[in-house]
């Protein structure tokens, strides 16, 4: 099935609420095309170096989304032009985004990564955390950032049940969470669910799901 077959697919399937990441790390600009003629805007990278070479190349109505784990001296690089930034998951983090931001007079719009899985690899700021941060002075000062949501990935698990209970506690904290209103801090976005998931994803509450490989094939 050709790229563009499968994206369709997936588009028709989605809820109208749902916002489709296409996560074309490793995938040549070639294959992002056939995509984009398809209809798809906003695509996922988890590398800063290669989303900064795609953007160069590709036109210029695409939302880059960076879905990767950040390194705080790589955000220069794509402060200039990225969308939305996933997995975001300390304040020294968030400050650095921030300063980069404001070098380029933009305001850069931020997902804080909550940890989930029952798996000692995954990244993110548990519930105490979450609220520490978001209450905090030095949050506050941040102006060239705005929080507009929550990810999290479930446990790498084929036991649905775990995963559904995983979805659902990020459900239940991103509800609370959206109480939390301040001038840069607006939460509407919750990101979970991948190829694998995201149908459960959907149904526990997701309203943005990154889907790769059910798009572009295994990985390169």
């Amino acid at each position: 099935m050709s790229i563009a077959t499968n994206l369709l697919g997936i588009k028709t399937s989605l809820p109208e609420h749902v916002t489709l990441v296409a996560v074309s790390k490793t995938k040549p600009v070639s294959d992002l095309m056939e995509a984009y003629e398809a209809g798809q805007r906003i695509f996922g990278e988890n590398k800063i170096q290669e989303m900064a070479d795609k953007w160069e190349q590709m036109p210029k109505d695409i939302e880059w989304h960076m879905i990767g784990h950040v390194q705080t001296n790589k955000v220069k690089f794509m402060a200039p032009f990225v969308s939305l930034i996933h997995g975001v998951d300390s304040l020294k983090l968030l400050q650095e985004i921030n300063k980069q931001a404001l070098k380029n007079n933009r305001i850069i719009d931020c997902l804080l990564q909550i940890y989930i899985a029952e798996e000692e690899t995954k990244f993110g700021l548990d519930q105490d955390e979450l609220a520490s941060l978001l209450t905090s002075n030095e949050f506050k000062e941040l102006k060239n950032i705005q929080i507009v949501g929550l990810m999290g990935m479930a446990t790498f698990t084929d036991n649905k049940d775990q995963i559904k209970k995983e979805f659902t506690q990020l459900k239940t904290i991103f509800e609370k969470t959206k109480k939390l209103k301040s001038e840069n801090c607006q939460i509407d976005i919750l990101s979970m669910g991948m190829s694998g998931d995201y149908q459960l994803a959907i149904e526990c509450g997701s309203t943005m799901v990154r889907i790769g490989s059910s798009i572009f094939g295994g990985r390169n």
